[in-house]
């Protein structure tokens, strides 16, 4: 395995992020996507480090980047990178289908 892709949602997630931090500062919004980039290839080298939300969604795993959740699933041939969330949401309500 050695690449990882962005779901449109992880991305949207990303850019709202990144501009709340930008609010306090443009280095600390700058930062953290660095240390998010920096996250995604260490997942891309030790895919099942991050902890087990199957009582979420199957094969959902998750990991600690400051207060938020990298949400992520292992698949043949790369990480996918699902949701980036602030750990203290209801993390069950961001993964119910809306069709439901």
């Amino acid at each position: 395995m050695n690449k990882y892709s962005i779901s449109k949602e992880a991305i949207s997630d990303l850019e709202k992020i990144s501009d709340y931090l930008a609010e306090v500062s443009i280095s600390t919004g700058e930062r953290f996507i660095q240390k998010f980039t920096d996250k995604c290839k260490n997942l891309v080298k030790f895919p099942n480090m991050g902890k087990n939300y199957h009582q979420i969604m199957p094969n959902l795993k998750g990991i600690v980047l400051d207060n938020y959740i990298i949400f992520y699933q292992v698949n043949l041939d790369e990480i996918e990178i699902i949701r980036v969330v602030n750990g203290y949401r209801n993390l069950e309500s961001l993964f119910v289908n809306d069709d439901n």
